[in-house]
């Protein structure tokens, strides 16, 4: 029988600073109930000055491994928008942290879409025999480039880290890795984006605006696709793995908006009550979402061996992308100040 990745552990944290609506009411033209209304969210976590991705990395990735028990690793996958400098890559310093050694660590950059990005790469490297043990780390601190003055972006997005340790083992066993559906559409890049600090802008002839450090949505176009993308994803992962919908027992979307979320599964035909909703009380969190709501509805006991999960994210690049599994048997840290 071939070789699967298999979930061993899971560990996330939020920063202790928890921003609620009201607050930004006194930042901004805006109020608790009208961004309840349009996002769900009702508080988000912002890093304190000082604390970068990478601190948040390690200790997500601590608690992974506490809930694996096991500090076996061989290779560690940061996915992330936001790393500690453009460069080196944060993962090796986030592997030295841990304790690690000297094994294989990088960086993926797929915006929201990360995390199940980072799963599918990790279960090629223990499929292929590369690695055993991979921790699979999605974290972002967005507070540090969003604009103030930006009603769009500034309401929304949290900071955060989420991780999984996965391990080689059989496909029929709890917590494998059932299958994966990835894709992308670069031609919508500008929907989501940060303009500035890449090479685009090093080689520009007219100076740039200050504003493009900023990370800048075209909110009801990204709303639009990421229910179509989402949708047609998990539908097709589902026919791949031959899941019915009403077979699904969680569904665990990237979580970036409650309304997306719904309507994701109200095309799926899986009901509303399925749904994982931690961004109530985190926020968008990009590459962090999805395990931290696994985290958050796992601590809480709300998931339990034997469930099927299926987890779905999308992002800016345009990307996008879903896995499946069958929740294992693991203790779960619960979520740091959430």
């Amino acid at each position: 029988m071939s070789r699967a990745a298999v979930l061993a552990g899971v560990g996330a944290m939020v920063p202790p600073r928890a921003v609620d609506n009201d607050e930004l009411s006194q930042l901004m033209d805006t109020n608790d109930q009208w961004i309840r209304s349009r996002t769900g969210i009702g508080r988000r976590h912002w890093a304190d000055p000082g604390t970068a991705t990478g601190d948040l990395a390690a200790v997500a990735g601590e608690r992974a491994l506490a809930s694996a028990g096991s500090r076996s690793v061989d290779m560690l996958i940061l996915a992330t928008s936001t790393p500690n400098q453009l460069m080196p890559a944060t993962a090796p310093e986030v592997a030295d942290r841990l304790g690690l050694g000297s094994v294989a660590a990088f960086d993926i950059s797929v915006a929201c879409a990360g995390f199940v990005y980072g799963l599918a790469t990790a279960a090629g490297a223990i499929a292929s025999g590369i690695a055993d043990r991979v921790l699979v780390i999605g974290a972002d601190i967005w507070s540090t480039r969003l604009n103030p003055q930006d009603r769009t972006t500034a309401i929304i997005f949290g900071d955060g880290a989420g991780a999984a340790l996965l391990r080689a083992g059989q496909p029929d066993e709890p917590g494998a890795l059932a299958g994966f559906d990835l894709g992308s559409d670069g031609s919508l890049k500008d929907l989501a984006m940060v303009p500035g600090g890449g090479s685009r802008e090093r080689s520009a002839t007219e100076p740039v605006p200050e504003t493009d450090q900023y990370l800048y949505m075209r909110g009801k176009e990204i709303f639009t696709h990421a229910v179509n993308r989402m949708g047609s994803s998990s539908a097709r992962l589902l026919e791949r793995i031959a899941w019915d919908a009403d077979s699904v027992d969680w569904f665990a979307g990237h979580q970036a908006n409650a309304r997306i979320l719904h309507t994701v599964a109200d095309v799926l035909d899986v009901p509303r009550d399925k749904v994982l909703i931690h961004l109530d009380r985190v926020g968008n969190t990009s590459a962090a979402s999805i395990p931290l709501a696994l985290a958050d509805a796992a601590s809480a006991g709300r998931i339990a061996p034997g469930d099927r999960v299926l987890m779905t994210a999308f992002g800016g690049g345009l990307s996008w992308g879903s896995a499946a599994l069958t929740w294992p048997r693991i203790q779960v840290p619960g979520v740091l100040s959430s």
